[in-house]
């Protein structure tokens, strides 16, 4: 069975996770813009 405290493996998945973020919102936000640009047209 796997350990409780396995922090390496919780500071990856984060860290992963946290770069992943990092992108996608601001790709997010501009697709969403882009979006209400056209709509408002």
């Amino acid at each position: 069975m796997d350990s409780a405290n396995d922090m390496k493996a919780h500071s990856r998945t984060y860290g992963s996770f946290i770069g992943t973020l990092k992108w996608s919102v601001p790709l997010i936000a501009l697709i969403a813009l882009f979006v209400v640009i056209l709509i408002s047209d």
